[in-house]
């Protein structure tokens, strides 16, 4: 799979970490940086990661920052990105199967290589259903997002 990587300074290190451990798995690993623990705002990695996704550049991505949490907000502000963050195995892999999730968000801060190794495994095996319910739910997902898009839209115009 062709998978991209990004984080603020808060989750670099353990990027570097993820990165490698999924080459060893045979993936293909775009590093959108950073490359080092100078500051970074999560927004840009986000759009990094966001923007490969979205020009179908690479599968999926790992999106990493000190909580995760502002990575992942970020991350889901832009249409076409189902990014989760996850701190448990069952959410990884469940996330691609129910949710058809194409980002796994981690927190540099808060878990280690080891269960950062498992999340990632879990997220790139995944398959993503195509079971009637799960269907039924992207559909309200992309529904929603086309009405939030067209209300703004509205509002833009608007005002101006």
């Amino acid at each position: 799979m062709h998978l991209a990587i990004a984080s603020d300074h808060g989750g670099f290190h353990l990027k570097q970490e993820v990165l490698e451990f999924l080459e060893t798995l045979g993936h293909t690993v775009e590093d959108l940086g950073t490359h080092d623990e100078t500051p970074v705002d999560y927004p840009d990695t986000a759009k990094a990661v966001a923007s490969a996704i979205l020009s179908e550049r690479v599968e999926r991505a790992v999106l990493l920052c000190g909580s995760g949490v502002g990575a992942s907000v970020a991350a889901n502000k832009f249409p076409g990105i189902r990014a989760g963050l996850c701190h448990d195995t069952y959410s990884a892999h469940q996330g691609v199967e129910h949710d058809h999730m194409n980002v796994l968000v981690l927190g540099g801060r808060v878990i280690g290589p080891e269960l950062a190794h498992e999340l990632a495994r879990a997220f790139v095996n995944a398959k993503e259903s195509q079971e009637e319910r799960h269907q039924r739910r992207l559909a309200k997902i992309n529904a929603i997002e086309a009405g939030v898009g067209l209300e703004l839209t509205k509002r833009l115009e608007k005002a101006g």
